[in-house]
């Protein structure tokens, strides 16, 4: 059952003597801030930058110096078969190599002669070393760089969840303005026509105008009201819409109360908001974008794999030598002459296996490699897209702005003529239905302009440090 806790917003860091007024506007800073400190998925991309250390911890781990003990014992009918301990202590290093030291002690009626050593034991010192295969990189040299460059990938991914979230965030927020302003314009109107409707009422009862007048001045009333019946619902729906995104903590959902408004006069508290104010065209650069970021990552892991399957190519020389000593505890009792050594040769006649990987690990690479260019170049292509629409919304603005103060004076005008019995109702009715759809436009257009600065920040990128 999910867990729908309707508070008032005021638990939202309001001021309490706000919470006693009929209203409490949700800022849009505000609401963005609480949208990356609490929900989800900007928590879940927090994770990624756990699971990247994690990582990055397990692959140290391939460098841990390491304490083997093998001790096997035998005995049957009275007779000790073998009694033996084998200690070692190995502490791996970079580049293929291993230093250890070692403890045998074994001892038994059937042990094997080359298994004798001193009744006190017998201590040894000493090195392993690869040549061929695993001397300039190995698994575990490729596994600790793949997990250092996964951690700054992880970062960068971060980055991209957590964008993504505030830019749908934002676009939820920037329809709930437009509802509400839509909610307002209807209800201006609305209002507009009751009070004509009763001026129109009170000089049909005198005989100054027709009785069928008021008729017209009904319907003009019962029409707005209809209208804003219908924009309520919708900016409740956008209120429910934006509810998706409230969260508290210990992940509890929000639900907004009906009293709660959006911030109306936002334009300059988006470009603060979403931090891309003074970013002006010829100052956009994508080098440090987080998604090619980590798509240059990825490509340094694939790069390091590359290596590593290059290398297996080669044979597999393993070189292994230790000094031999009955008194560890003086150094001078390591003596060359006095040594156990060998050395490891391994290589397949064919080598398919290993170059069909190092294939499938250069066709990886070049695939991420496409793709870095091609992200590359959409980006550039999609931010300069966005500022040329920028830039068309900054002018069809001005011009529905104009429009609309020419459609309030041609409705003053027509209402003064019909105070001369110059005009009709039905005029005025026209008039005030052209002003109301270029006011709807306004609105439109101002919110799809907000959209655009919201596409910016989402094609830039940006993760917000001040929310």
């Amino acid at each position: 059952m999910r867990n729908l806790v309707v508070l008032v917003i005021c638990f939202m860091a309001i001021a309490p003597k706000l919470c006693a007024q009929d209203s409490i506007v949700l800022q849009f800073s505000e609401y963005l801030g609480y949208v990356k400190k609490y929900h989800p998925i900007a928590k879940q991309a927090e994770l990624a930058i756990g699971m990247g250390q994690a990582n990055l911890m397990k692959s140290r781990g391939g460098f841990d110096p390491k304490i083997e003990v093998d001790y096997a014992r035998k005995e049957f009918k009275g007779t000790e078969y073998y009694d033996e301990l084998n200690a070692t202590f190995k502490i791996p290093t970079w580049y293929g190599i291993d230093l250890k030291g070692n403890f045998e002690q074994n001892e038994g009626d059937f042990l094997n002669p080359a298994e004798t050593v001193p009744t006190n034991g017998l201590y040894s010192a000493g090195v392993s070393v690869s040549l061929g295969r695993g001397s300039w990189i190995n698994e575990r040299m490729a596994t600790l760089k793949q997990a250092k460059f996964f951690r700054e990938q992880t970062k960068a991914d971060r980055d991209l969840l957590v964008n993504q979230i505030l830019f749908d965030a934002s676009l939820t927020y920037f329809d709930w303005l437009q509802a509400y302003r839509d909610s307002k314009v209807f209800a201006n109107f609305l209002n507009n026509a009751q009070i004509r409707f009763v001026g129109i009422k009170k000089s049909a009862l005198v005989g100054e105008i027709a009785a069928i007048d008021t008729v017209e001045a009904k319907i003009a009333v019962q029409s707005r009201a209809l209208e804003l019946e219908q924009a309520k619902v919708r900016f409740r729906n956008k209120s429910l819409e934006l509810s998706n995104f409230l969260w508290l903590n210990d992940n509890l959902p929000l639900e907004l109360q009906n009293n709660v408004i959006p911030e109306e006069d936002i334009a300059a508290d988006i470009d603060n908001t979403l931090e891309i104010l003074g970013k002006p065209l010829d100052s956009f650069t994508i080098d440090n974008h987080p998604k090619l970021r980590s798509l240059g990552f990825k490509i340094d892991g694939l790069q390091v794999d590359k290596r590593l399957k290059t290398n297996k190519l080669l044979p597999t020389i393993d070189v292994d030598y230790n000094f031999l000593t009955e008194s560890p505890e003086r150094i001078n009792s390591f003596v060359t002459d006095e040594y156990k050594g060998g050395v490891t040769f391994q290589l397949p006649l064919f080598l398919r296996k290993e170059r069909g990987d190092l294939r499938l690990a250069k066709i990886k690479l070049q695939d991420a490699e496409f793709e870095y260019d091609n992200a590359q170049i959409e980006i550039r292509n999609k931010v300069y897209a966005i500022y040329n629409e920028l830039e068309s919304f900054q002018d069809q603005n001005v011009l529905i702005n104009d429009i609309v103060i020419n459609y309030r004076v041609l409705l003053a005008a027509e209402e003064r003529k019909f105070s001369f019995g110059e005009s009709s109702l039905f005029l005025i009715n026209s008039r005030e239905s052209k002003l109301i759809d270029a006011v709807l436009k306004q609105n439109l257009v101002q919110n799809k302009y907000y959209a655009a600065k919201a596409k910016l920040f989402n094609s830039l990128a940006v993760n917000p440090e001040n929310l």
